[in-house]
């Protein structure tokens, strides 16, 4: 069996133990005190006293629990709610002294007027201390319990913000990358009317994908490649044999879990500022592999270079707002930097935490075969 004391539930039974070692501890405290003396009563007489006064608190006890909830003390303390408590606390303890004087006429041969009186002049003071007792308990597991709710609403609002940032994050990727892609196919319309029809079926197959694949903010290593090779399969339709990429995988590292749209915007960066850029061919080749309890990702490109001024954190819309995923679901643990290579390339590596990316659906399916060079 259950007790309520107001929002708290407590069994029943461990209750009244709670309440029989109060009992107990003031039956020993008044009969020691006799002892001392040298007059005392039975020990049964002191048991019986204390329980006639501390069973009845006990059945009290609910009752100025859902006084303190229904008037809490907040600080700063005001009068006014001090001042009902007074009065509650005088009410509950004369409620408390008229039932104690009840049961004792029933169970001592004397009246129940006797009983009040002796009662009143002897465990008033007691009362009243008792109230406000039970009254800073009330409080002070409300005041838990509402800093245990607070705290946990503060991390539920922080989750959905951090969240809603990283959805804003994935949102303003996709659409740069379909404006670069569209604009790709529009400048193949005129003249490559069968090159721009592969592309578009390429990306109707990419966006397919987004769709099914991407309602978390994570995905397998391996389906992240093979979306990848869509995207770069259009590009290297839009550079003809300027362009060639190249795939290399460890085994260990294709069920690592990382952030979806991870790849795309890293590798669209690096053909923008290579072969978007500078005259003749390049090549763009990503690396992924494990190095202990890390994933490390290289994304490289031969026909680039890295200004001076650049900031090896990134730069441009895609990467800035890769390394601002990063951060959101790793914190410090990931990172994204640009590195020149020599004798002229530039390399964008990311190093995440490693973690198996369990609910990988495509688990199995075969890997992208590598563009011809």
């Amino acid at each position: 069996m259950k007790l309520r004391l107001g929002q708290l539930e407590i069994g029943l039974f461990r209750y009244l133990r709670l309440w029989a070692l109060v009992v107990l501890a003031f039956a020993l405290q008044g009969w020691g005190t006799d002892w001392v003396r040298g007059d005392p009563w039975p020990l049964g007489n002191y048991l019986r006293w204390s329980m006639v006064q501390w069973l009845t608190w006990a059945a009290l006890a609910p009752l100025v629990f859902r006084l303190g909830e229904r008037h809490p003390l907040r600080f700063p303390l005001r009068m006014r709610a001090l001042g009902g408590h007074g009065v509650y606390s005088v009410a509950v303890t004369l409620l408390a002294m008229i039932v104690g004087a009840a049961v004792s006429a029933v169970l001592e041969p004397d009246s129940f007027g006797n009983q009040l009186r002796h009662f009143l002049g002897k465990h008033i003071a007691t009362g009243l201390l008792t109230y406000w007792a039970l009254l800073a308990v009330q409080q002070a597991m409300h005041f838990q319990a509402e800093q245990s709710r607070r705290e946990l609403e503060a991390s539920r609002l922080a989750t959905e913000l951090a969240r809603s940032r990283l959805q804003v994050l994935k949102t303003q990727l996709q659409p740069h990358f379909l404006f670069n892609t569209l604009h790709a196919i529009v400048t193949l319309l005129d003249d490559e009317v069968v090159a721009a029809e592969d592309m578009l079926l390429r990306l109707s197959e990419l966006l397919r994908a987004f769709l099914e694949d991407y309602d978390g903010q994570e995905i397998g290593l391996r389906r992240e490649l093979e979306l990848l090779e869509l995207y770069l399969g259009i590009q290297r339709r839009r550079f003809k044999d300027r362009l060639s990429t190249r795939i290399y995988v460890a085994p260990d590292a294709l069920d690592a879990a990382v952030p979806s749209l991870l790849l795309q915007p890293i590798a669209e960066n690096a053909i923008r500022h290579g072969i978007g850029r500078h005259v003749g061919e390049d090549r763009v080749e990503i690396d992924c592999r494990r190095d202990g309890d890390a994933l490390c990702i290289e994304v490289r490109n031969h026909n680039s270079v890295l200004e001076a001024e650049a900031d090896p954190q990134g730069h441009g819309i895609g990467l800035s707002n890769t390394r601002l995923r990063l951060q959101e679901l790793y914190g410090d643990a990931a990172g994204l930097r640009l590195d020149m290579m020599m004798p002229r390339g530039v390399a964008c590596r990311v190093r995440l935490p490693y973690r198996r990316f369990a609910a990988d659906a495509v688990d199995g399916a075969p890997m992208p075969a590598p563009a011809p060079a």
